[in-house]
């Protein structure tokens, strides 16, 4: 129960801290005080009181594509650690199923996206399917390589870091390179896409939402938020020397809490890297996207590969 009361608290509050530490690390590098950390719950209150405003060409499918946005990032957090320890729910390859619902939250977005009649809207779910075809195969590859390393099915025993030799030291190397840029894919912190501006040669999914509002924006953006706080945790569990400890008093308490403070911490410097990357690397121009994206193809097949070797080829 103590997991899972862990594991729902960070859900709740991890997203919009994240957040709020990005913004706030941008604003400090451009000389401002900038928002407050919690401004992102600011929002999202503001947003749910407000009435939407709707498109006299849409359907019902620009509607319900928030929701689903919001449930599969929800649904997707429950097999990950989120704070270090085990997670809310496991079971035998659960990863493929963590792929598959990202998926589908991005294909409700752009469907959304599509459902406006905007060619402005279109254009940023073009870009998103282009992407998303080269992205996903990067984390089957990235966890596969984990769970060969491991000798594990599930996600969160594949995140455990094992650095038992140098194949199992390239491969983690390698895995964290992919998921950074994964995470920055998913969450919308690509080097191109710049969620403070309307510009359309740096939109990539801000352009798909411009025109939700009221409450469903305020799902889309949680959404968001939400992501990032899964796919940070997912890489702070790789690099946390206490991963998959249990909060089970009977089991070392001590060494489960170390875990705890231990993920969160390098979650806030995972934020505050992603910050300091924004406000210090230029964007990458929308034609060098791709090869961007297929650095971390290059660097999952790389991880694959040092566990093949190995082992000899055998699984």
């Amino acid at each position: 129960m103590l997991r899972v009361v862990a594991n729902l608290a960070a859900l709740v509050v991890m997203p919009i801290v994240l957040a709020g530490v990005i913004n706030r690390v941008k604003s400090l590098w451009a000389g401002r005080r900038g928002p407050p950390i919690l401004q992102l719950a600011y929002d999202l209150r503001r947003l749910v009181r407000k009435t939407p405003v709707y498109s006299a060409v849409t359907t019902p499918v620009f509607r319900i594509g928030p929701a689903i946005v919001l449930a599969m990032a929800v649904v997707s957090a429950l097999i990950v650690p989120l704070v270090g320890a085990r997670p809310i729910a496991s079971f035998d390859f659960d990863f493929v199923w963590f792929a598959y619902v990202w998926g589908f939250g991005r294909i409700a977005l752009m469907l959304g996206a599509l459902d406006t009649g905007s060619s402005f809207e279109g254009m940023g779910a073009s870009r998103e399917a282009t992407f998303s075809v080269v992205l996903e195969p990067v984390l089957f590859l990235v966890i596969g390589a984990l769970c060969l390393h491991g000798g594990t099915r599930t996600f969160y025993q594949a995140l455990i870091p094992q650095l038992d030799n140098t194949a199992a030291f390239t491969m983690w190397i390698a895995a964290i390179v992919a998921m950074v840029i994964v995470v920055q894919v998913e969450a919308a912190r690509m080097p191109i896409d710049d969620p403070t501006t309307h510009l359309e040669l740096t939109m990539v999914h801000e352009v798909q939402i411009l025109d939700h509002s009221g409450p469903e924006l305020a799902m889309l953006q949680l959404g968001a938020a939400i992501k990032l706080f899964v796919g940070v945790s997912a890489i702070a569990a790789l690099v946390n020397p206490w991963a998959g400890s249990t909060l089970i008093v009977t089991a070392s308490p001590l060494r489960g809490f170390n875990g705890i403070i231990v993920h969160l911490a390098l979650c806030l410097g995972i934020a505050i890297a992603i910050g300091l990357s924004e406000s210090v690397i230029a964007r990458i121009k929308l034609r060098v996207i791709p090869q961007y994206v297929v650095i971390a193809l290059i660097a999952s097949a790389v991880a694959l590969l040092a566990m093949l070797g190995r082992t000899g080829g055998h699984g």
